[in-house]
């Protein structure tokens, strides 16, 4: 099995635990400052994880390009964040997380019309069933 493979598996286990997680944090908890809490933890993990990779040197490295494209990635992470913290305080997390989850089509209709991937009809296919899927789930 190839790393990004093991790698993308743990993104789910851990996209998994934080519905949970995050819907028991936030009763009672503005969802503002539940995804501030959230952020300064993800904040401080990575940082971590750079200094323990020493990643830090090659920052100097980056292009104009990639802080732009970086930045309007991390404000579409803390929106989306927002969005999710705010469903999860009146919503169940079992219909919430598979409604989130529609950012998997979505991602896959923008990879291909953004950046230019193809995808086979199977591909195409499974995100058809991701979407069939998760509205199944959310509206059942």
């Amino acid at each position: 099995m190839p790393d990004w493979m093991l790698f993308a598996l743990g993104s789910a286990v851990c996209a998994a635990l934080t519905a949970i997680l995050a819907k028991i944090g936030v009763q009672g908890v503005p969802a503002a400052l539940a995804t501030f809490i959230r952020t300064a933890v993800v904040l401080g993990v990575t940082a971590l994880a750079v200094c323990l990779r020493r990643e830090w040197a090659q920052t100097g490295r980056l292009d104009s390009r990639a802080w732009t494209f970086l930045a309007l990635s991390g404000i579409a992470t803390a929106l989306s964040w927002l969005c999710y913290f705010r469903a999860l305080q009146s919503g169940p997390a079992s219909i919430v997380a598979p409604i989130d989850k529609l950012s998997l089509p979505l991602a896959i209709v923008l990879a291909v019309a953004v950046l230019g991937e193809r995808l086979t009809a199977g591909q195409w296919l499974g995100a058809g069933l991701m979407t069939a899927g998760a509205l199944l789930v959310a509206l059942g």
